[in-house]
């Protein structure tokens, strides 16, 4: 078995039977990020003498039997906007350059005490405010499927770190779609958690309050585990998972305006799936959706340009133009208008779960309506940039907008993603209906 590509919980387990050592598979991640031709692109810095450090303990854990978790012993990389205590820790961002916090952030600290071995920080894009995955300043990871395309961002590095046998599992962040898109374009699983659910401290912001840290990986269990280790939670129980009796909206509407030929043909054909297994699929649209869309260029934009604007208007030239641009943006939208569209939002929500969702076990949607772009193209022609990151963040923002848990899974198609969306609060339930997702797509 290539162990460098089986599931972070097929290595807690082969560890735990003694047919792994968390040292000698360490030393094979280092090797294979050490030897790949694209290593640069993908990890910003690796973090060698920590991981070993980490390997050595856990090893000895196993030894003595005292492994603390599944997942003791298995090495995952790290976002670049994840605090790591004495590593550079830049944001993908030259304004950050240099940035070296003095300790992990919660997140980190948390699985690292559970016995999870940091590898080393992933590239991304600019203080995560792009879909796309695009990062002239610093480094563009290849698409996994194709290198000539975007991987998907901003977690970028941490999608194709995972999709490439260089990490066990990743953890990234979600604002609109940080998480989802990268892992959907390079055919993984990403979970976003409810909002609040993980705590944010030592994660360099975007938007404070649509922020939420996630993991990236092969598998539902993978998900479900890291989420418990961020969430110092029991993991939720998988067992028996199936869609037998399921009740699942399909979003009607909006998540499919515009949406490209490949995307829409691949979630049809895993409904399809889905209902076979035993799923009750009902299909409809609603008003709530198109209400809530429109508030979001009065959210995202001037929180994150009220964060970081004195460190832009410092230093504009080290940014790329459509980045800054994107930033700039927040400073046209004034206070008043920024907190009615908060009060409007919460009002959305409330609706939300009782006009519509309550009745389902989760709504899906495609979570990408586009295939992945050829990422030069995105780099020479700045207004396709924009369109294509707008439109590319469209469906994952739903659940961003909602404050909901948010899962994504391959559908056999490549870089096309299904999205299970569940109910704020009850993240457990929703990793279990999207583990019977995760079954039912995989039979022939």
């Amino acid at each position: 078995m290539d162990w460098l590509r089986a599931s972070a919980a097929q290595q807690g387990r082969a560890i735990m039977a003694g047919l792994l050592d968390p040292l000698d598979q360490t030393e094979a991640y280092l090797a294979a990020i050490r030897n790949h031709p694209d290593a640069r692109r993908i990890y910003a810095r690796v973090s060698e003498t920590r991981a070993r450090s980490e390997a050595v303990a856990a090893h000895d854990r196993a030894k003595l039997e005292l492994r603390r978790g599944l997942l003791d012993g298995v090495a995952i990389s790290w976002k670049d906007n994840i605090d790591s205590g004495g590593t550079v820790t830049e944001a993908g961002s030259k304004l950050l350059e240099g940035r070296v916090p003095r300790k992990d952030a919660i997140v980190l600290a948390r699985a690292a005490r559970q016995g999870t071995i940091c590898l080393g920080k992933t590239h991304m894009t600019e203080l995560a405010f792009s879909g796309l995955g695009l990062n002239p300043r610093t480094a563009t990871p290849p698409n996994a499927l194709d290198p000539d395309l975007a991987p998907g961002g901003s977690s970028s590095g941490a999608a194709v770190s995972v999709a490439l046998g260089l990490a066990a599992a990743a953890i990234g962040t979600d604002t609109g779609g940080s998480v989802r898109v990268p892992a959907a374009w390079n055919d993984l699983v990403g979970f976003i958690p409810t909002r609040d659910s993980v705590p944010e401290k030592g994660v360099v912001p975007l938007c404070r309050r649509f922020d939420v840290p996630g993991p990236i990986a092969r598998t539902v269990e993978d998900c479900a585990e890291l989420f418990a280790l961020m969430a110092c939670q029991k993991t939720a129980d998988l067992r028996g998972a199936n869609l037998v009796g399921r009740r699942l909206m399909v979003l009607e509407g909006l998540p499919f305006a515009d949406a490209e030929e490949g995307p829409v043909t691949a979630f049809e054909d895993a409904v399809d799936r889905l209902a076979r297994a035993g799923a009750q699929i009902v299909r409809q649209s609603s008003d709530w959706i198109a209400k809530a869309m429109p508030l979001s260029a009065a959210l995202f934009a001037p929180e994150a340009y009220g964060i970081w604007r004195a460190q832009i208007e410092d230093a504009p030239e080290l940014m790329w133009g459509p980045i800054l641009d994107r930033f700039r943006s927040g400073a046209a939208v004034s206070a008043p208008d920024y907190i009615a569209a908060w009060e409007s939002l919460v009002r959305i929500r409330r609706k939300w779960i009782k006009e519509v969702a309550s009745g389902f076990d989760a709504i899906l949607l495609p979570t990408v309506p586009i295939m992945p772009p050829n990422a030069q193209t995105l780099l020479d022609d700045g207004a396709e940039f924009v369109r294509a990151n707008l439109l590319t963040l469209r469906n994952t923002r739903i659940g961003n907008l909602l404050g909901l848990p948010v899962c994504t899974l391959p559908t056999g198609s490549p870089a096309c993603g299904i999205s299970v969306m569940g109910h704020a609060g009850r993240d457990c339930h929703l990793l279990h209906v999207a583990a019977g997702v995760e079954a039912a797509l995989a039979v022939a």
